[in-house]
Formats: structure tokens, sequence, C-alpha cells
């Protein structure tokens, strides 16, 4: 169930780069989230669940909300409009797997084997390795975006895990969804009424694809997983994110890609294989 989590995600950033080529980055950055929003809300009515969660579970939404309603697609998507290209943004964020695992550690109260903090860093010190080859030595400012972004995410899973542990999967994504709408809701009409918008088959196909599936349908399994299979462990599914996304980036962008990233990216695969054989 993670692991078709990872799939809908992987998908992400090709679509923001489809999507910032009709509508400001601000705009696809929140306007995702209201559009995931009103479907969210539409689901809850439909279920006849309540349409905010219980006041005790607040702190914990509001953490999901920064994290990977706000957080996540506004920095990676400034990070994508600054220059950094899909499969560097994929790679780097191969990153997301450890910072998860350590939140599970300090919220979750999960406790891995040496085994898996050891295939953990070796995925984190290849990725890390590779973002300082490609810019000699020092970090840019995408990559400062990204870095932002990655801890953003892992914040908001680590919550998202632990309420999917009593609470559905698709409730917990969809009461942070509705939780922010006061917020995205305006702000996004506001970005509709005062940014240029160039309407194009890519662009709304971007646009819809980031909102129904990266914001809301790819987190019903990906939180489900996080819940059942421990989320420092399954969150390591993650690692594989960069390869499918290396992947869509080539067949959808036509992006070339050197050595260095495709060594980068099987490195993380086979950290995965190791983290999944350590049992917490």
């Amino acid at each position: 169930m993670a692991f078709l989590g990872v799939l809908a995600f992987s998908g992400s950033f090709p679509a923001t780069v489809y999507a910032m080529r009709g509508f400001d980055p601000w705009l696809v950055a929140v306007g995702r989230a209201a559009v995931a929003g009103v479907i969210a809300l539409a689901c809850l009515k439909a279920a006849k669940r309540p349409l905010i969660p219980p006041r005790a579970d607040w702190p914990s939404y509001a953490l999901i909300v920064l994290g990977v309603v706000v957080g996540f697609p506004v920095f990676s998507g400034l990070a994508l409009d600054l220059g950094s290209s899909t499969a560097h943004a994929a790679v780097v964020i191969g990153l997301l797997p450890a910072a998860t695992a350590a939140c599970a550690v300090l919220r979750a109260s999960e406790r891995p084997r040496p085994l898996f903090w050891a295939a953990c860093a070796s995925g984190a010190a290849a990725i890390t390795a590779f973002t300082l080859v490609q810019h000699q030595g020092r970090p840019s400012w995408p990559d400062l975006l990204l870095l932002a972004a990655l801890l953003s995410a892992a914040v908001g899973y680590t919550e998202g895990g632990r309420l999917a542990r009593h609470t559905p999967g698709w409730q917990v994504i969809s009461y942070a969804l509705v939780l922010s709408l006061p917020l995205t809701a305006p702000v996004t009409a506001v970005l509709a009424l005062t940014t240029p918008i160039t309407l194009s088959p890519q662009a709304l196909a971007g646009f819809a694809y980031v909102s129904v599936i990266s914001m809301f349908l790819g987190f019903i399994p990906w939180y489900a997983g996080l819940a059942r299979g421990g989320i420092a462990r399954a969150g390591q599914t993650q690692l594989t994110q960069p390869l499918l996304t290396l992947v869509w980036a080539w067949f959808l962008m036509g992006e070339r890609f050197g050595p260095a990233t495709l060594v980068a990216a099987l490195a993380v695969l086979v950290c995965v294989a190791v983290t999944q054989r350590a049992r917490t």
C-alpha cells in the first residue's frame, strides 16, 4: 500500500512542471490544496463523516497542513521554478525516507534496528554526495528549497501515519485538507485573479494530477501503509521514488540525465531492499 502511494507521488514533479507552464508557481502550490480540499469535503459529506476531526487531534493535523498541504508543494514548486530539473529534484528528495524515519523515532516511538539505520544512512549519503558533485561542492538555492520540502514532508508523513493507526487514511488527508480550506481557498481565488494564466492541455493535465492524485488519492494508500507497516520501515519504500520519477521525466519530458544521476538513484534502490529486511 505504501508503494502505491509512492507510485502516485512519483509523477508529482513532472506534473508540477507541466502545471507551471500555464499557471503561476504559487497558484499551483496553493491551488492544488484548495481543489483537493473541495474533493475531500465532498467525500466526507458523501460518507456522512464529521467535517472536522476531534479537537484533541488538531495539533497533529496542523503539522500535516504545514508539512504536506502547504510546505512541500510550495518549497518543491519554487525549487523547480528556480531551475532545478525534475531528475535532480527527484534524487535530492530521496533523502525524504531518512528524514521520515528520524521523525518516526521522535514522534511515533518507533525503534528500528541498527541494520535499518545503516542502510538508511547509506542512501542519504549517496544523495548528499550526488547533490554536492552536481554543484561543485556547494548546494544551490533550489537544493535548499528541496531540503525544506523534504523536511516538511517528513513531518506531515509521520503525523499522518500516527493518526492513520486509528483513523482511516482517506479521512486523515481529508480532514487536513478541509481544515486548510479557510486559508487555501481565498488565497487561490486571489492568485487566480491576479496572476497570468495560459490554459493548455499540458498545464491543465499537470494541475489536475497534482490536485487529485498527488494531493489526495495518493495519500490514501500511503498513510494506510505507514500505519500498518511502521512509519520508518514502510516509509523507506519512497527510496524507489527517485528512479520512478526519472522514468517519468524521460518518458514525458524528454529529460536527459548523466551516469551520476542514474548511479545515485540505483544506490538508494539497493538501500530500500536492505531496509525492508530490517524489521523494527
